[in-house]
């Protein structure tokens, strides 16, 4: 019981805490509707952190996360005033993101430059590359509207947004967990001198998974800019440290001190159905700040403690 309960005290933190919402406002959050409509406020805060799983199963960081949501969408807007066409603005934006991303993979891996330093200044460029295409400001229109179309309405009973979470969920594990990719990231994670003695290649692999990172981050951007219909070059700012709650939350999940994408979606739930529930319930702004803090904390906790029983 107390192995169980190590590795799943996260999962059932999260089921407590939905219960305790259902009890608290059964006419509004226990609904099946409400229950849906979580998925979609988590899911764009699940994509960014699912890309972030990539990075930290290489064992690194990558700040420059937020700034890549707030490019993805300014860079697709800059790219509809150019009259580019919304697929191959797509692709193009996606392909500049992966192109910051390895960047700065390279020069982690092969000048050993530590990822806190190197996606910070990252980071500040992208978000000066951001501010110069929108010259600071929130752009408005020229939106096509099939475009629109990828991150609104509803496909087979479920919100749009809750599909493209659920597919980069599928494609990410799989890549982690199925492929020798995956098992490369998590050696060069649990060791890099060991890995490279072994042969495994530090420098390519640890550019794709910055890469991957930074194209889940512009896919966000633009899936914003989709749904709202505006692009605000600050407009990631939200996503990193929320992004990196659900991850390491998820590290306490199912694996020990492991990032996981199954582990990433418990996280990113958690954080969802609380600032759900605390808004449905008419708590402030300032003090769901607070209890959120409080409940991931005591999440951790209560696996740590039910670990070492």
């Amino acid at each position: 019981m107390s192995d169980l309960f190590g590795k799943y005290g996260t999962l059932l933190a999260l089921i407590l805490i939905v219960v305790a919402f259902a009890i608290a406002s059964p006419g509004a959050f226990g609904t099946p509707g409400n229950l849906i409509n979580i998925t979609q406020q988590m899911s764009l805060l699940a994509i960014v952190a699912v890309g972030v799983t990539l990075v930290m199963a290489a064992g690194e960081f990558d700040l420059a996360t937020a700034s890549l949501v707030s490019f993805g969408g300014i860079f697709i807007m800059y790219l509809f005033a150019a009259g580019v066409p919304a697929p191959l603005a797509f692709v193009i934006v996606l392909a500049a993101a992966g192109c910051f991303g390895a960047l700065s993979g390279f020069i982690i891996a092969r000048f050993e430059v530590l990822s806190f330093i190197a996606t910070l200044a990252a980071g500040t460029i992208i978000g000066g590359v951001t501010f110069y295409l929108s010259d600071g400001a929130t752009l408005f229109g020229g939106i096509p509207d099939g475009f629109r179309d990828i991150a609104r309405g509803w496909t087979f009973g479920l919100p749009t947004l809750t599909w493209w979470m659920i597919g980069v969920a599928i494609v990410v594990w799989l890549l982690l967990d199925k492929i020798e990719f995956g098992r490369r990231l998590y050696a060069i994670g649990g060791n890099r001198e060991a890995s490279r003695l072994a042969g495994v290649r530090i420098v390519p692999n640890t550019m794709m998974a910055f890469a991957l990172s930074g194209m889940l981050a512009a896919l966000v951007g633009m899936l914003l800019t989709g749904r709202i219909g505006s692009a605000n070059p600050t407009g990631g700012g939200g996503y990193l440290l929320t992004a990196y709650a659900a991850v390491f939350l998820g590290m306490t999940a199912f694996r020990d001190g492991e990032a996981n994408v199954p582990g990433t979606l418990v996280g990113a739930a958690i954080i969802a159905v609380v600032s759900n529930g605390l808004t449905i319930l008419g708590v402030s702004t300032f003090l769901q700040d607070i209890i959120t803090g409080s409940i991931i904390l005591a999440a951790v906790l209560v696996r740590r403690i039910g670990k070492g029983a």
